[in-house]
Order: C-alpha cells, then sequence, then structure tokens
C-alpha cells in the first residue's frame, strides 16, 4: 500500500520514491517566492545508484514515501566481511557493507543500538540516534592566552571524524555529537 504526504511534509533523511527509484533526501528548503506558489526544494540521493539531483515540488504536491520496515539492531564489531549488526529480538547478526551505511559510521562505536532500515526484504540504510557520545582522541591544547569565548578547534573522534570543539574541550573527554548536524552539542556529563 503506498503512503502519500504532501511535498511541504518532507523532512531530511525521509526515503520518498520519485519516478520508481529510492531516494534519500538530504537536504530541504520550503521557497516562498513573491510572486505564485510556495515549492519545496529537495536535494536527495539516489539509495541504489549514489547519484544525487535536486527536484522542486509544489508544496501541495503528493509525494510517495517509500514503506520502510524498521529492526532494531546493535552495532558490534567491523571486520573483513564488513560492519556486524546483531538483531535485538532474534539475536541474528548481519553484516552490512559501507554502501548501505555511508557516513553512519562515523557516529557508531561497538554496542550503539541503531534502526536498521528494510525495504522489500534488504537493507538500505540505517536510523542513528539524534545524539550520541564519543571520546576525543586527539586536538590541540587549550591556549591559556585566548580571550575569545567562542573559539573553536578542530578535534578528532573516536571513530575518525573530525568536528569542531569549544576551545576548552581536551584529549580524552567525551562529547555529544549531533548526528544529524554532524556538529558538536556538549560535553557529557
Amino acid at each position: 500500500m503506498a503512503t502519500y504526504i504532501n511535498a511541504g511534509s518532507i523532512r531530511v533523511g525521509m526515503i520518498i520514491i520519485h519516478n520508481k527509484q529510492l531516494w534519500r533526501v538530504m537536504t530541504f528548503e520550503t521557497v516562498k517566492p513573491g510572486k505564485g506558489g510556495a515549492y519545496a526544494q529537495v536535494k536527495m540521493r539516489n539509495i541504489t545508484q549514489g547519484n544525487q539531483t535536486e527536484v522542486r515540488f509544489r508544496t501541495e504536491e503528493k509525494v510517495e514515501r517509500a514503506v520502510m520496515e524498521q529492526v532494531e539492531m546493535e552495532y558490534l564489531y567491523e571486520d573483513s566481511a564488513g560492519f556486524c549488526f546483531m538483531n535485538m529480538q532474534s539475536y541474528e547478526q548481519m553484516f552490512l557493507n559501507k554502501d548501505v551505511l555511508e557516513d553512519a559510521m562515523d557516529y557508531l562505536t561497538p554496542n550503539t543500538k541503531v534502526k536498521v532500515e528494510f525495504h522489500d526484504g534488504k537493507p538500505i540504510g540505517l536510523e542513528l540516534p539524534r545524539v550520541v557520545e564519543l571520546t576525543v582522541t586527539a586536538t590541540e591544547p587549550e591556549m591559556k592566552t585566548a580571550t575569545i569565548t567562542s573559539q573553536s578547534k578542530p578535534a578528532t573522534l573516536e571513530t575518525g571524524k573530525v568536528i569542531n570543539v569549544p576551545a576548552f574541550i581536551s584529549e580524552g573527554e567525551k562529547v555529544r555529537v549531533d548526528t544529524a548536524e554532524g556538529k558538536y552539542m556538549e560535553r557529557a556529563k
């Protein structure tokens, strides 16, 4: 059964069907020109081919949303077969490759719980927790003479991802990271 939504209800991360193919929404912006009706400017990536495109929909236009089955799984480890995830109900393990995971591995550490998305029985992606706690493994030391309080510096996290953090963050500290924006939120408590 197809599910249709107004184009104005599209959100980043949603998977829609456009021209009979699955697309993940990367960016979404509602534009209200001075003359004429509002429209949605959507940048999306084809899930099977990996190419990107931008599409403009009228906000009241109907768009088909892909029906996804989400299964709660736990990330266990990485080896030559790929990235191992365990189903939390059946304890079955499955391996996913980088094509399915895309940039999600920037935020995953062992024992992180995620929702793996399936379409027609095939894994096509995963939904990360909104916020993750990661350890800073490398960053410059704090400058004692810095007078600007909103200074930031690059920091490498335990997954290898580099983000900007405030000057007071040092190596070994845990920080909270927004997975949707890929940005520092706060020091973990």
